[in-house]
């Protein structure tokens, strides 16, 4: 008798929570792909075998797929492996629309067997960070389902860990990825997954010499919330936020006196972990401030402890650039014989150059030769990739989890397979060519191989030289020194624009490609290729053209033309709305919504910021009066000459005189 799974084939031998869960996914994709009938499906069953940690076995037997592990995450992975390799259903069928074949039944061949291979990194997962968009996203009215849909996604990308989101998200949702088999590990900021000293007493300074009981307090309180959850529990003392602790406390002076508490405190909670589980697992971060004291020779750590390393957020392993400091520090492991790991980015918020809803602008081969340095050097403890909101990285976050699974990888092959699964075989060749090129087109603000500009690059420095001209235009913008270090605004001005001028126009010759490419495709290919490689190229293209005029604006602000800065700062303000729009536009189906928290790169923002500079240098040019300017697009010449009344109508707003001023131009 053949081995059929149909609609009606069950799991059979389910014994935890989280192995239930991945059963009744399983359940789930047999009856989206198998259609209804009354035919006996095979039974899948689970059976306790001798593998390795989280391995598994699946073998045909007596009429049965027997799926064989030694523990919880080898039948979860498991489940998913026959999801993926008989269903079709892939690791983010849910994040890129993916609709497998609907089939009657699927036949098992009788000797079919498949054993899987240990995973090259022990403890591998995402940070769910700066994750505003799926904050406030709902599916089917469920605020939790985005959140089981990352960490179905994580799982079946072989991931075991996860911090599941931030600050109050993380408490929130580590009940629902424990549920599902996850570790639970912490923030940088927040040791041992504890809450904020800020917020659980706002009226106090947030200082340890003050009130050192009430710090020991959260962390017990952390250690009791999570007592019956697999943890790796984080150790560490930063300040009340994603800042050093001695920002908040100005006793500590010197590297010695912040390095001599930090390995205190991290001690203390050391000892406080090992007092509930003398088997547990600790790790700790070094990362910005925290690297400086470790490479000082300042800040101890208890010999087990793993050793968190940290790309700077653009995916090279240096230290992260802070403001206008960028010492560039070597972030590799330095030990093979240490447990060492690391928290990569391929999403990054920093209000400078990085990307949050745009693609990593790094090609591929950089992030491996990376990756693959940090295997040479013992990194293998530990992978903790920030995914931010998971759509607009899924490519990334694919390759990511075949380097932690294999050790290598094979770039053209991935990217091929890739594409294949996920738009299908309709111009896969065309596509691939595209989204190889991303990182070909990607802006360079800096001279180091990492220094490519995300969307942030064209928002928050256009905001910061419109603002900063606004305030007092007569020094240069501080904000700035990081990237531009000239002397003046308008100096620092035409950096940009320089930059700015070459990439909106190599981003129209990628649209105008990109554009060719979906003009062969259809269907779910062709939705898909919009929702993402089409999509993030509009928002580039759409942000430098609108960067360019914000530079071209202030150029005729210092020169005192005033009203023909105010026309340009209009159509850049409308180059920004596009960009937003063509994010919005993508909201069918279940993303409806998806964009609409956009509030850390902000496009809509940046347009608001434009539209206040254009009301200011109608101030600086019209007025106080204001009606100079309407008199001249809205009046003929005949009429403008005679003065007799100024205006005969309503004082128009400043939109309303930009789009007469645009019509005018255009005639």
């Amino acid at each position: 008798m053949g081995i059929i799974i149909n609609y009606n084939t069950q799991v059979a031998g389910a014994q935890t929570a989280a192995v239930r869960h991945a059963a009744e996914n399983l359940h789930r994709d047999i009856r989206k792909v198998c259609r209804r009938t009354d035919a006996s499906g095979c039974r899948i069953v689970l059976e306790k075998g001798t593998l390795e940690k989280e391995c598994f076995y699946i073998a045909a037997k007596e009429g049965s797929l027997v799926i064989q592990a030694s523990d919880e995450m080898g039948f979860v992975y498991g489940i998913y492996e026959i999801s993926r390799s008989f269903l079709g259903v892939c690791a983010f069928w849910f994040w890129n629309d993916q609709e497998p074949a609907c089939r009657e039944e699927i036949p098992i061949p009788e000797d079919y067997s498949f054993r899987s291979k240990p995973f090259r990194v022990k403890y591998r997962g995402w940070f769910v960070n700066d994750e505003v968009l799926i904050h406030t996203w709902m599916v089917d009215r469920e605020k939790d389902k985005p959140w089981e849909m990352v960490f179905e996604a994580l799982l079946r990308c072989g991931g075991n860990m996860v911090i599941p989101g931030t600050d109050q998200n993380a408490r929130k949702y580590a009940k629902l990825a424990s549920g599902m088999g996850l570790i639970l590990t912490h923030h940088h900021a927040e040791p041992l997954g504890a809450e904020m000293f800020a917020r659980a007493y706002p009226e106090l300074t947030a200082s340890y010499d003050l009130y050192p009981e009430k710090f020991h307090g959260l962390w017990r309180d952390a250690l009791e919330r999570q007592r019956d959850k697999k943890v790796i529990w984080n150790l560490g003392f930063r300040g009340q936020g994603d800042k050093p602790f001695w920002a908040d406390d100005a006793r500590y002076r010197t590297d010695e006196a912040r390095g001599r508490l930090m390995s205190e405190l991290i001690k203390k909670q050391y000892d406080l972990v090992r007092e509930t589980d003398a088997e547990a697992v600790c790790s700790s971060n070094l990362y910005g401030e925290t690297m400086d004291l470790y490479q000082k020779g300042c800040l101890q750590l208890p010999a087990d402890v793993i050793k968190i390393w940290a790309d700077n957020g653009y995916g090279k392993m240096v230290s992260r650039r802070q403001g206008n400091d960028n010492p560039r520090i070597c972030s590799l492991p330095e030990k093979k014989e240490e447990a060492n790991g690391i928290y990569y980015h391929v999403s990054f918020y920093d209000l400078q150059a990085a990307n949050h809803i745009t693609m990593l602008p790094n090609a591929p081969e950089f992030v491996k030769r990376e990756l693959l340095e940090v295997l040479e050097r013992g990194g293998d403890d530990f992978w903790i990739i920030n995914c931010s909101n998971v759509k607009p990285h899924v490519y990334y976050l694919d390759f990511a989890a075949q380097l932690w699974r294999d050790g290598n990888i094979d770039i053209e092959r991935h990217r091929k397979e890739y594409v294949e699964q996920y738009y299908g075989p309709e111009g896969s060749g065309q596509i691939a060519e595209r989204l190889s090129e991303y990182p070909r087109y990607a802006a360079a603000y800096g001279a180091e191989e990492d220094e490519h500009a995300g969307e942030q690059f064209t928002n928050h420095i256009a905001r910061t030289l419109v603002t900063q001209y606004m305030k007092d235009h007569t020094g240069r913008s501080q904000e700035l020194v990081w990237a531009a270090a000239g002397s003046t605004l308008e100096e620092q001005a035409r950096w940009y624009q320089d930059i700015c001028g070459g990439a909106a126009a190599a981003y129209q010759e990628y649209l105008r490609k990109c554009m060719l490419t979906d003009a062969v495709l259809a269907g779910r290919g062709q939705e898909l290729f919009r929702d993402s490689l089409l999509l993030q190229v509009r928002v580039q293209y759409h942000c430098f053209q609108g960067a360019l005029l914000v530079c071209r604006s202030l150029s005729e602000a210092f020169a005192g033309n005033y009203q023909a800065a105010f026309y340009q700062a209009g159509k850049a303000r409308k180059e920004y709305l596009r960009a937003d729009g063509a994010l919005r536009d993508r909201e069918h189906g279940k993303w409806h919504g998806f964009y609409e928290n956009e509030c850390l790169t902000d496009i809509k923002q940046t347009a608001w910021v434009l539209q206040g500079f254009m009301s200011y240098l109608r101030a600086l040019g019209d007025g106080p009066h204001y009606y100079q300017w309407q008199r001249e697009y809205l009046y003929s010449e005949k009429d403008r000459r005679v003065m007799l009344i100024l205006n005969m109508e309503n004082h128009l707003r400043d939109e309303e005189l930009f789009a007469l001023m645009e019509a005018k131009i255009k005639e």
